[in-house]
């Protein structure tokens, strides 16, 4: 059996960038110290959920990668000899940003970046103002621990891309997440919602016969000006329930929904070629009549 021990933190974040990135470095060395080979950050770590509001300024958030944060959480991989999944507002050039992943390896260098393919633009997700798609398509990074197949959050929702990601020999599935509850839904909506989000992504669990990592942030953050285009929307409540689940579905670990937890999950990166070996979809795929899925949609 080929174990892995993968650590990861649901945080609550303040407009405090500062404090939140000290919560993160503390987070990280415990983690590491308690074993975790790799740890798992939730999506836009550093700050606040700042997509809520169509807001100029927040542009100033961004970095370039390599930049402060790559620096930063770098020498915190190379410290512990730890391989971690951040996710950074990236500043490419002048008016060009991305939402993008970056996977420090354990000796500190960039072992591969995501920038962000599947970009939302809903009431108090107006992602589209702030981040370009991703240009470097879905391939999953090698590191030290394993073929990773990063992707971030809106990117969860679609099988195409997980599927992308197992096709190209990725070992796992992870996406750092923000996503949360809209205040004026039922608490029923709220909930389906919520349960939705999790049984999608343990479809492609199944469906892939790999594990799956979402890391999700938790807490209520308000917006400081309500976007002009949802004036009714003026915070989020992040619901949590960061989870990691195994190829066959199977839920492994699942957090709170209202708590920042520390966590380490082992996983037995030999299981998923048994669950192939019982579940062979990659074998019975009629890949030779799918060429209609590239289309928008088939009237």
């Amino acid at each position: 059996m080929r174990e892995l021990k993968i650590g990861f933190l649901q945080q609550h974040n303040t407009a405090d960038t500062k404090d939140n990135i000290l919560r993160l470095a503390e987070g990280i060395s415990d983690l590491a110290k308690r074993g975790a080979q790799l740890i798992v950050l939730q999506e836009l770590h550093n700050s606040l959920y700042f997509c809520q509001e169509e807001r100029v300024d927040n542009f100033d958030l961004a970095e370039p990668i390599p930049g402060p944060s790559t620096k930063l959480f770098g020498e915190l991989a190379r410290q512990f000899g730890v391989v971690i999944v951040t996710s950074l507002f990236e500043k490419r050039a002048p008016g060009l940003y991305h939402n993008t992943a970056v996977v420090l390896e354990k000796d500190g260098s960039i072992a591969g970046i995501y920038r962000k393919m599947h970009i939302p633009d809903d009431p108090a997700y107006y992602e589209k103002f702030y981040f370009t798609p991703g240009d470097l398509g879905f391939h999953p990074i090698q590191t030290s621990v394993g073929r990773l197949g990063v992707m971030v959050c809106w990117d969860q929702w679609y099988p195409e891309a997980a599927r992308l990601m197992a096709l190209q020999g990725a070992e796992l599935l992870i996406y750092p997440t923000a996503i949360g509850y809209e205040p004026s839904d039922t608490p029923e909506e709220q909930q389906r919602q919520r349960i939705a989000w999790q049984t999608v992504q343990r479809g492609h669990a199944v469906a892939n016969g790999l594990p799956v990592i979402a890391v999700n942030r938790v807490g209520v953050e308000e917006c400081s000006l309500t976007s002009h285009l949802s004036p009714l929307t003026s915070k989020i409540n992040f619901w949590g329930t960061s989870f990691v689940a195994g190829p066959q579905g199977e839920l492994i670990y699942e957090a709170s929904t209202d708590e920042e937890e520390s966590i380490i999950v082992e996983l037995d990166m030999d299981h998923s070629e048994q669950v192939r070996r019982w579940w062979p979809f990659l074998r019975d795929r009629r890949i030779d009549d799918y060429t209609d899925i590239t289309r928008r949609f088939i009237d």
